[in-house]
């Protein structure tokens, strides 16, 4: 076996050859970390503050990038100076720049500076919070920011939470037990075969994560009822009253309601106290969908677009949108926790803690074993901006959205779809044709990105103001763009 790396004599030893670049030194080693991660935090701080140079949107077409990577793995290590270089000749231009204060598509993803650094601190120690004593600080930590943000938010006291890593999952571990407590938890051993059809209601303005969650959850697309709503977009008490009567009466079975606060097509609200009490009276459990407008839940002003929202048993929001906390950092805020304990919890013997049966172990509570330390970020976020920093940026973008929406609504031909809701709006040409070839012009020109939906059949621009970074001339150029894209 000449050659083959391995001394038979010393079967721990490896073959210098297999293992060393030409230059004697086997990969990277934590001194190498040490003067990389410098050169990493100065290319980051040269990449943000060029981020106003860069189109927002890589013009590129597929498979522009990985022609430039080889079709095979290497069998030596390279240099990390040879990949460093490869990295910037690449990557950078490859990009859409989710950070770019000019990003107004779907919803932000931001990443605060001071998110970033502790991102790097969490990638360092690289530990895995699966249970309590595995991580005991990234368990702690994680009960009092849930418990922070729920002050912030102004929910009352008995809400407590985990953080998942986006709303996607959140919903789907949501649904599971809206699942599992109208089978009176036999789904988990029996399986869902020969039992009752289970009927969960939202209407059309909640994000397709919804439906992923009842297609996964075993549900099935078809007992998905998407209730009417009225002409604001919102689904109303008597609606979704009507809807489980009819089911009940029908012999199906009502398992669960989601609501919608701040859609992401024009950010439709559902009304939540009237929907809750509904729930309430009929014994169906709740779960609130507020991905992207429960941020702005902590300025008191805005809170009346959820109203009733402590009625429910299930909230979603994610920091990792509106508040800087980077991706991902979803949180879910429940009334009691129990009902999902029990439903997603599994306690084998090598998962124990000795001696602390009543610990809280996360994930428990979420669908996947491993856990990231993600409430460091937020740790940090919440100290490092304050809530007033946090709440001055939201009320600017809400602010600008509702000037630049003034500056759109004064051009000749342009019309507005759909007021703000918070920061987001939507506007569009005459006709379907005119309004999609305005928004590839818009992409293809790079100074700013915007994305599109339908409202009511018609296709639409949606503008959403919430780029960590963004200032009011960043958003003004919205509407100077489209005007020269007009002209």
């Amino acid at each position: 076996m000449a050659g083959c790396g391995w001394n038979l004599a010393d079967p721990v030893s490896i073959c210098a050859s297999a293992c060393q670049t030409p230059g004697g030194k086997a990969g990277m080693d934590h001194e190498d970390l040490r003067h990389w991660s410098k050169r990493a935090a100065d290319w980051a701080a040269d990449y943000h503050a060029g981020l106003r140079d860069r189109p927002v949107r890589a013009p590129l077409v597929p498979g522009a990038i990985g022609r430039h990577l080889p079709a095979a793995p290497p069998d030596l290590a390279e240099p990390i100076e040879t990949i460093w270089a490869d990295f910037e000749r690449i990557v950078p231009d490859g990009m859409t720049h989710w950070q770019h204060p000019r990003f107004f598509a779907y919803f932000p993803a931001n990443a605060a500076p001071a998110s970033m650094l502790a991102e790097q601190l969490v990638n360092a120690m690289a530990c895995n919070a699966l249970i309590w004593q595995t991580s005991p600080a990234a368990t702690e930590i994680e009960q009092v920011m849930v418990d922070w943000l729920r002050q912030a938010l102004g929910l009352p006291q008995g809400f407590v939470g985990t953080i998942h890593d986006s709303a996607t999952n959140a919903t789907l571990s949501a649904v599971l037990t809206m699942r599992e407590r109208a089978l009176a938890y036999r789904g988990l051993d029996d399986g869902l075969s020969g039992g009752p059809t289970l009927r969960f209601y939202a209407s059309a303005e909640t994000h397709s994560s919804v439906d992923k969650a009842i297609r996964v959850a075993g549900i099935g697309q078809r007992n998905l009822v998407k209730v009417a709503t009225d002409r604001d977009r919102a689904m109303t008490g008597d609606g979704l009253r009507a809807a489980i009567r009819a089911d009940r009466a029908a012999g199906l079975f009502p398992a669960g309601v989601i609501l919608c606060a701040g859609g992401t097509s024009i950010g439709a609200f559902d009304r939540i106290a009237d929907c809750l009490a509904v729930c309430l009276a009929e014994g169906v459990p709740s779960h609130v969908d507020a991905a992207w407008a429960g941020s702005a839940m902590i300025c008191p002003e805005f809170r009346e677009l959820w109203a009733g929202v402590e009625a429910a048993d299930s909230i979603v929001f994610n920091p990792h949108k509106w508040l800087g906390a980077q991706f991902d950092c979803s949180v879910q805020l429940l009334r009691d926790p129990g009902a999902q304990v029990r439903t997603l919890g599994l306690r084998p013997t090598y998962l124990e803690t000795a001696g602390r049966e009543e610990i809280v172990n996360f994930n428990e509570w979420t669908v996947p074993l491993g856990r990231r330390f993600r409430a460091l970020k937020l740790w940090f976020v919440l100290r490092a901006y304050g809530l007033e920093g946090l709440r001055t940026r939201i009320r600017n973008h809400v602010r600008w959205a509702v000037a630049v929406r003034d500056r759109l609504a004064a051009l000749p031909g342009v019309e507005i779809v759909t007021e703000p809701r918070l920061s987001l709006f939507t506007f569009a040409l005459a006709n379907d044709a005119a309004t999609e070839a305005l928004v590839s012009r818009i992409n293809d020109d790079g100074r700013i990105y915007l994305t599109q939906t339908r409202v009511d059949g018609r296709f639409a621009i949606r503008v959403q103001v919430g780029s960590f970074d963004c200032r009011a001339e960043d958003v003004m150029l919205i509407a100077k763009t489209v005007e020269e894209m007009l002209a």
